[in-house]
């Protein structure tokens, strides 16, 4: 079992890839990280609207020969293909998860270059080849969130100036 994070405006004690928006990274789904930091920082998007952060945390099983998972090692071009079509509302493959990099602003500045042809997909490569991914879980099937995902806890994050790096 490893411990996994998910930030939200509120407590998630019961996931599910219903209330998932369409056009994320990977499709609708769960999205968590292992990377505590990594969530926190994501509370910044609940601040800004002033609206409360969450920091759910969750024990996650590390069983997955019976499930079907896709995982990005690099932003590569297999990676930014994937990227690209979910982000268009399409359903990229049959997984119950997928792993890999976020497209955070930095590296979404980059899509939004290649996606608006303002650069080719070899120059979003090499930018992006720059960059080191987070990481990002996205379960996309109830039945591996159920089996595979157990609530723990959840803490309420306050705004501070040394989480956003300043």
């Amino acid at each position: 079992m490893m411990e996994v994070y998910h930030t939200s405006n509120q407590c998630v004690s019961r996931p599910d890839t219903i209330h998932s928006r369409k056009e994320l990274d990977f499709g609708p789904g769960f999205y968590f990280t292992t990377i505590r930091h990594q969530a926190e920082v994501y509370a910044f998007r609940f601040f800004r609207r002033n609206e409360p952060a969450w920091l759910n945390v969750y024990e996650f099983s590390e069983e997955w020969a019976d499930w079907k998972v896709k995982c990005f090692e690099y932003y590569d071009e297999e990676w930014l293909d994937f990227v690209m079509a979910c982000r268009n509302g399409e359903v990229v493959g049959d997984f119950d998860m997928v792993i890999g990099g976020i497209a955070d602003d930095k590296v979404f500045d980059t899509i939004d270059l290649y996606t608006d042809a303002l650069i080719s997909k070899e120059e979003a490569l090499k930018r992006l080849s720059y960059m080191k991914p987070n990481i990002q879980y996205c379960i996309r099937t109830d039945a591996m969130l159920e089996q595979c995902l157990t609530f723990k806890k959840v803490m309420q994050l306050c705004p501070s100036v040394k989480s956003q790096g300043k």
